[in-house]
């Protein structure tokens, strides 16, 4: 299915299952919509379940627009709030993880009116300048690589330099005897694989929305975000170590913390019983 209003030039290809209350589940990078094939099917038996491309991934549209006005996550989430406001969906749970999460806690900040509850895993608020560590840096260097031409000219249009990058970080981010399945890589390949695909993907960090831009920046709100939210927190992330876990009051006036035993990064297809879980308790919980 396919977005019928634009927002601001682009439409979202989404895939929509299930019946009842509403979730929305926001995917990361390097993935697609694709990285919730297992939790959708769990949680659609007692929700109406929407899982969009975000701008610039999988089939959604992809523009040479200005990274910093239509790629970061203001942006990304107008598109979401716009998708919302299509399908009458009133106020659903929104899950996400990596950039999906980011773009979560932006509506859930901006327009808290539109969000029953938040399912979130890293990155979280509260890092700070410890991003700047040098054993952090040795996992952050991807954006800075990002930002540079050099990796659209290495990487852009050639499906076997796309193969062997995507899959250096489903490996490396991933917890303990998780490896990407070749059909998984083989669909990365086919999406992002294509002239232009991947610098739409990596415009998110051109905008300035990366974890270490979004990190320095940060401050401690005058208001906190009130919508009820469940952190998820794996065992096995490279970039986001558990010790980082430890500011979320301050930027979540109701948040309950949650270990992913065993998990890496990628925890909708690492732990997708748990994932699915934490959605379907929050659709059960969560305020009308």
């Amino acid at each position: 299915m396919r977005q019928e209003i634009a927002i601001d030039g682009f439409r979202l290809a989404y895939d929509r299952t299930g019946s009842g209350p509403t979730v929305l589940l926001l995917h990361g990078w390097p993935g697609d919509r694709t990285d919730y094939r297992e939790v959708a099917p769990l949680v659609s038996a007692a929700a109406d379940v929407i899982v969009p491309d975000l701008r610039g991934f999988g089939e959604s549209d992809k523009h040479e627009a200005d990274p910093a006005g239509q790629y970061n996550a203001a942006a990304q989430a107008r598109s979401i709030i716009g998708l919302i406001d299509e399908l009458a969906l009133g106020r659903p749970v929104i899950g996400g993880y990596d950039i999906g999460s980011r773009i979560a806690q932006a509506i859930a900040r901006d327009r808290p009116d539109l969000v029953r509850g938040l399912v979130i895993a890293p990155p979280l608020p509260g890092i700070g300048d410890r991003i700047l560590a040098p054993l952090a840096q040795r996992e952050f260097w991807y954006q800075a690589f990002h930002n540079l031409e050099l990796s659209t000219q290495l990487v852009d249009g050639q499906p076997d330099a796309v193969r062997a990058y995507l899959r250096h970080f489903w490996s490396h981010w991933s917890g303990p005897g998780y490896e990407p399945a070749r059909d998984h890589l083989d669909h990365l390949v086919a999406v992002y694989g294509p002239p232009g695909a991947f610098a739409a993907s990596i415009a998110w960090y051109r905008s300035g929305a990366g974890s270490v831009a979004a990190s320095l920046a940060e401050q401690v709100p005058e208001h906190r975000i009130e919508t009820p939210a469940t952190v998820l927190w794996p065992e096995h992330d490279p970039l986001f170590p558990r010790e980082w876990s430890d500011r979320i009051g301050e930027f979540f006036a109701a948040a309950k913390l949650s270990w992913l035993d065993g998990a890496g990064h990628f925890s909708p297809l690492e732990a997708p019983d748990k994932f699915a879980a934490a959605i379907v308790a929050a659709v059960q919980t969560g305020p009308d």
